[in-house]
């Protein structure tokens, strides 16, 4: 079959056909490039364009978060089309919503100071080591993220006035006393019941069948008994998470990788700073001040009594010790620049305003003992040799995959892998790794389902890739009773079981409304001991919307458990005891409840009055 392949492809008609193909495909790139600029914006708000690499990003961290939560139920939720476009558009709604909430809070003049973002990174604990923040980890997280310290320190400058705006939007609402005391005596509300239970699986045990019915109710519900089309999966699995079992590094190597990357291992240099800083375009303040230090005035002296950055003022301007990549560029450009404590810079401007920096103390980079870092050195040269050896084999294995189509078994021995083959299985019991949206619609696919060829080398994740082929099918088909008797059974019993608990919970009731007590006796029923229930029980949407009984009467319905069971209630009293003990939380949810009303409304209106303009890429 690949030589005939190959003979095609060499004859006059297929290079000419293959010949306007390709120039199709450029003069389409170069038209879309012409004519669709503006195809890298997932949305405009307002002058503000979200990049669409913003929100490929975006919905990617959304997509990890959830997968972490989710795990499996995530992954089959994914593999619906209407679902991904309808998550893919709730993430780029969000970041409109942020984008709306940030040109807002702008006009509202709201600012974050280069401290407020320090402070904020150091403080993060997702980037400390013992309780101390970690250079290293800051910057190996960052890029993970595929942030750079500039682009996550504007992030966080964004997040924290947006913070603000919502801070101030939410913190303005209360709740009155009235309201409170109305929500909290409808919550603490309690009501005495009496209840009899009618075990479904009592009445279910009971019920007896004739054939007839057995065979009625099979073939009424077929759909219960159809055994879905079902396939045969031979597949082939790569990962550089297994590959790294099989790695070893030496001393020798760390060693050598250690010293050729020194400044890997050393502490980044730092320094201590102070500065004085007068905001926005006031040139000739900020050089008046400058005037005065030249004339010999005290720094610390000047940054308390003129300094316009209030965190810093009250120290004498002093900021700490500050690392590369966490201060604005200008300001960072000019510390670094210093050498001797001491100094002392000229104007600095910055989008903040004009800052004069001076030197305090400086650390120079120190280095860390081969012996601390070499096992993070080692599994650093394991995932990269893992990696390296991952893409060898990753080629070797599309090359062979191809090459041999109608066999795994090459393959496999290319790469030194085993062919892994399932029993029948269908979408709804495949394994997880055979889940991914894009294995499941290779197995599908006419070339591997149906002509029996190998699948491409398929990504289920980073550095993780698949071959399938399907080895066997057998189509849908509803199973023989036989087969299913014990099942169909089980069902029916439940179902007639079931039928028969309502009917008698029905006759109860009924007859208790009329008063005949009697019928208890008769049906050999006994309610149990009283017991109070609040809105959280299973039994409350039913209790709580029964009548409140008059004086010496009570009042009777029925109800179902989460278990199918059915219950009878007997509804005594209702109890309207009032206790505050919860008045301060049900106060504080109401605040949170109206906060976030007043947020959604605030963003309405936004979106009303904001030009907002979306592209289609959510699909």
């Amino acid at each position: 079959m690949m030589d005939r392949l190959r003979e095609g492809v060499n004859s006059i008609a297929v290079k000419i056909i293959l010949g306007l193909i390709i120039l199709s495909f450029v003069f389409a790139g170069v038209g879309s490039y012409i004519v669709g600029g503006g195809s890298n914006v997932a949305a405009k708000v307002g002058n503000v364009e979200i990049s669409r690499g913003e929100f490929e990003q975006a919905y990617q961290n959304e997509r990890n978060r959830m997968q972490a939560q989710l795990g499996d139920y995530f992954s089959n939720l994914l593999a619906d089309p209407t679902y991904v476009a309808s998550f893919r558009q709730s993430v780029l709604d969000r970041m409109v919503n942020d984008a709306l909430l940030e040109q807002h809070a702008q006009a509202l003049g709201l600012r974050v100071s280069d401290v407020q973002v320090r402070e904020l990174i150091l403080a993060m604990p997702q980037f400390q080591v013992d309780g101390q923040f970690s250079q290293d980890v800051y910057q190996s997280a960052l890029r993970r993220a595929g942030y750079s310290p500039e682009s996550f320190a504007e992030y966080l400058r964004r997040d924290l006035v947006r913070n603000q705006l919502m801070s101030a939007v939410q913190a303005s609402d209360f709740s009155l006393p009235g309201e409170v005391s109305a929500q909290s005596k409808l919550i603490m509300q309690t009501r005495e019941v009496r209840t009899i239970n009618l075990s479904l699986a009592d009445f279910a045990n009971k019920v007896e069948l004739t054939e007839e019915e057995i065979q009625d109710y099979y073939q009424q519900n077929p759909e219960r008994y159809t055994r879905p089309e079902q396939a045969k999966v031979a597949y082939i699995e790569l990962s550089a998470e297994a590959l790294k079992n099989s790695i070893e590094v030496s001393d020798e190597q760390a060693k050598q990788y250690y010293q050729e990357h020194l400044d890997k291992y050393s502490s980044e240099e730092q320094r201590k700073v102070s500065h004085i800083l007068i905001q926005g375009d006031d040139e000739a303040k900020a050089q008046a001040i400058l005037d005065e230090l030249n004339a010999g005035a005290d720094f610390a002296t000047l940054a308390e009594e003129k300094s316009e950055d209030i965190g810093s003022s009250e120290e004498g301007g002093s900021l700490g010790w500050i690392e590369r990549g966490v201060m604005d560029p200008a300001f960072e450009a000019a510390a670094f620049a210093l050498q001797t404590q001491g100094e002392v810079t000229g104007l600095v401007k910055s989008d903040f305003g004009y800052h004069i920096i001076k030197l305090d103390e400086l650390k120079d980079a120190v280095a860390k003992p081969y012996a601390e870092v070499a096992e993070t050195i080692k599994q650093e040269l394991r995932d990269q040799q893992a990696v390296d050896q991952f893409y060898e084999l990753q080629s070797e294995l599309e090359k062979v995959a191809f090459e041999f189509p109608d066999s795994l078994d090459d393959a496999a021995e290319a790469i030194g892998a085993k062919i892994v083959t399932t029993d029948f299985i269908s979408q709804a019991d495949a394994p997880a790794l055979l889940t991914a949206p894009a294995v499941m619609q290779a197995i599908l696919s006419p070339e591997v389902k149906e002509d029996g060829l190998n699948s491409e080398v398929i990504e289920v994740a980073p550095e993780h890739v698949i071959v399938v082929r399907v080895e066997d099918t057998r189509d849908e088909t509803v199973l023989p009773l036989e087969e299913v008797q014990e099942q169909v059974v089980a069902q029916l019993s439940r179902v007639k079981g079931e039928q028969n608990a309502i009917a008698l919970a029905t006759k109860v009731v009924s007859e208790l409304k009329a008063g005949n007590q009697a019928i208890l006796a008769e049906s050999g029923l006994a309610f149990g001991d009283k017991a109070a229930i609040d809105r959280s029980s299973p039994l409350a949407k039913v209790v709580f919307a029964m009548p409140k009984p008059m004086a010496g009467n009570v009042e009777f319905a029925q109800s179902k458990t989460f278990d199918g069971d059915i219950v009878v209630v007997e509804l005594d009293a209702v109890s309207d005891v009032f206790n505050t003990q919860y008045n301060e939380q049900i106060a504080n949810q109401l605040v949170q409840m109206n906060a976030q009303q007043n947020l959604e409304g605030l963003i309405s209106i936004l979106r009303k009055t904001i030009d907002i303009e979306y592209t289609a890429v959510t699909q």
